[in-house]
């Protein structure tokens, strides 16, 4: 063979040896690598899997439907209590006959103090009202006078509405003493009921005009749902791809594996805003493109963080059995059910790390109050730092991951 001949086998072999444009090209673009190829492929995997499915879909829908149906009187009337009567004269009967006509209470009669305590032990009435012993007596001679009423401060929304009843009936009647005494004055019966509250004080309930529990409570603990459902879910698939090692990707590959499972709960916010605050009548679409450009931001931010924990757990089943357990807390500290300023300062601090703490306040602010995106500026800029965190944290273990592959 000659040495041109042995030149050009080696440059064959060296040639069949060394891969194509083509499949440099096709390796590049591979459903991994590419934006469009991930986010089809993680459409794919998320219908293919029943218990993702589950949690990013099909159980946020459930909630929608039986979450707030406990609430559906959103107002707590007709609360059991009690009335001892010790004065039996007509200023106490008075009194008991209001507290009775009231729609926040359901009242009934007990001989004593003692019976009284016994049945609000037993949960038969939530509190009670004790109109001592020579009550009238004392208004009518003018001297000071009070009833005492003792509620179960353990259920703070029943205590609430006994107090609130009894005030009301005890007030009105206080009221009617008063009036009296100025017409035995002198007075005209018109001037001194005018006189008897010189300043009248008008409650506008703004934003939640029924002064509901649910049209209170739905709205955030629904952003709630949506980030739990959304963060187990991704941390659950991204396990599974791990336990197949599937779960590595280029940036353009990641990015299309967030916005595909960001797409499905953007769908489900959408669903909330749009059908399950309308079915249940409470406020909402205040400033629905607003709400929107939320949801565009907030479930891209919930879905990167949901990455980030499914490369740190590495297993399918160990998100559910670690975030499950946060969903409370999470909404304690966002700053809703509690002030954020009453929290100790380490919260304080910590909270910010969490999507809700921004999300639930920003959301109720657009859609319920109708605030404008300018308004809750500084809640879209919480959401696009986190979601820049997120990411950076998403690089990192996806860099680690390759070291430790490579160093294998």
């Amino acid at each position: 063979m000659t040495p041109k001949e042995t030149l050009s086998q080696e440059n064959l072999i060296a040639t069949k040896n060394q891969p194509s444009s083509a499949m440099l090209e096709a390796k590049s673009h591979s459903p991994a690598q590419s934006f469009f190829g991930s986010f089809l492929q993680t459409i794919k995997d998320v219908f293919s899997d029943k218990g993702v499915l589950l949690l990013l879909m099909i159980a946020p829908i459930i909630y929608g439907f039986f979450y707030p149906w406990p609430y559906s009187t959103e107002v707590v009337n007709h609360v059991p209590v009690g009335i001892v009567d010790q004065d039996n004269t007509n200023l106490s009967q008075t009194i008991v006959r209001y507290a009775s006509a009231s729609p926040q209470l359901d009242t009934k009669r007990f001989l004593n103090e003692q019976d009284a305590q016994e049945a609000i032990w037993s949960d038969d009435i939530a509190g009670y009202m004790i109109i001592p012993s020579g009550l009238e007596q004392q208004v009518l001679s003018g001297k000071a006078a009070s009833v005492s009423v003792l509620g179960n401060g353990g259920y703070f929304l029943l205590n609430k509405n006994v107090q609130m009843g009894f005030l009301q009936a005890v007030s009105t009647v206080s009221a009617g003493v008063e009036i009296k005494k100025s017409v035995a004055q002198g007075a005209y019966s018109a001037t001194a009921a005018a006189n008897t509250q010189a300043v009248p004080l008008r409650i506008i309930p703004l934003y939640n005009q029924t002064e509901g529990y649910g049209a209170y409570v739905v709205p955030a603990v629904a952003i709630l749902i949506l980030q739990q459902t959304l963060l187990m879910s991704t941390a659950m698939l991204i396990g599974t791809w791990y336990e197949q090692r599937r779960h590595t990707a280029s940036i353009r590959g990641w990015l299309g594996r967030i916005a595909a499972l960001s797409m499905f709960s953007f769908i489900i916010g959408c669903f909330y805003y749009g059908w399950t605050f309308e079915l249940h009548h409470y406020p909402r679409g205040q400033n629905m493109l607003g709400s929107l450009l939320f949801l565009l931001l907030f479930c891209p931010t919930v879905a990167t963080l949901g990455c980030v924990f499914g490369l740190w757990f590495r297993q399918r089943e160990r998100s559910i059995q670690i975030l499950i357990f946060s969903s409370l807390p999470m909404f304690f500290v966002s700053g809703y059910p509690w002030p954020a300023n009453q929290l100790p300062e380490f919260l304080q601090i910590i909270r910010w790390v969490i999507p809700t703490t921004p999300g639930i306040n920003t959301s109720v602010q657009l859609n319920q109050m109708g605030a404008s995106v300018a308004q809750v500026a500084t809640g879209f800029y919480a959401l696009a730092g986190l979601w820049a965190f997120y990411f950076l944290l998403l690089l990192l273990f996806r860099w680690r991951t390759s070291q430790s592959k490579t160093a294998f």
